[in-house]
């Protein structure tokens, strides 16, 4: 347990050392991984998953209003840039430690169809108590809403792992006044996926931006704990 928690407090101090501002490890055993679309025999190797966030800039998000915006769009980018290169960096120290370490890009559709990636980021940054998905299908920190992105980082290195926070939305609905596709409803698992795609794919369509984002939801969850 000693070298355990050594290693994760090292890890963590590098993070924020680097710029990162939500850092949490997942146990993987209580993650749901049958549908994320990687190797099996590969997956199997990682006993843990380390999750970062960082946070959005809120001038940028001010911006929106009930679309995205080419200084979001922009922004949305670079932060994942930023992202990969960080998880790029604790994987490189992992590694030098002597141990394995898969980082999963912080956004890269491999699923186009589904709208899948490799794993599911939110999801192991609930297990890693980063924060809980919310009503708008977002993982919410009730400090920075879900005003941040994440990144992952696969590894065999011994480390603590921290739990799943009991936070919920509680009585906050500004997601559900805001949502331009409607498809933010009062329970989290109704939330209706393919309503969000088709505008997002209108956003596209009508010249905002190059990809398929949003931000609206973003901007309205800002966090109030």
């Amino acid at each position: 347990m000693k070298v355990k928690n050594q290693n994760y407090l090292k890890v963590k101090k590098l993070a924020l050392k680097e710029g990162a501002t939500l850092f949490g490890v997942a146990d993987l055993s209580k993650v749901k991984t049958d549908d994320f679309l990687l190797n099996k025999e590969l997956l199997a190797k990682f006993p843990h998953a380390i999750s970062i966030g960082v946070s959005l800039s809120k001038a940028v998000l001010e911006d929106i209003l009930d679309h995205p915006t080419q200084l979001y769009f922009h922004h949305y980018r670079q932060v994942n840039s930023f992202l990969d290169q960080f998880a790029l960096k604790i994987t490189h120290y992992v590694i030098k430690e002597g141990f394995y370490a898969l980082p999963i890009a912080a956004s890269q559709i491999v699923d186009w169809q589904n709208q899948k990636a490799h794993l599911s980021h939110k999801r192991i940054g609930v297990a890693a108590g980063l924060g809980w998905i919310g009503r708008n299908n977002l993982l919410v920190n009730s400090r920075y809403g879900s005003q941040f992105r994440l990144v992952t980082i696969l590894t065999d290195m011994p480390l603590i792992t921290d739990s799943p926070t009991s936070d919920n939305c509680e009585e906050c609905r500004k997601c559900i006044a805001v949502c331009p596709a409607q498809a933010t409803k009062e329970k989290p698992e109704e939330f209706l996926h393919l309503q969000c795609f088709e505008k997002l794919k209108e956003f596209q369509k009508k010249g905002y931006v190059g990809q398929y984002i949003c931000g609206v939801c973003v901007k309205a969850c800002n966090g109030n704990k």
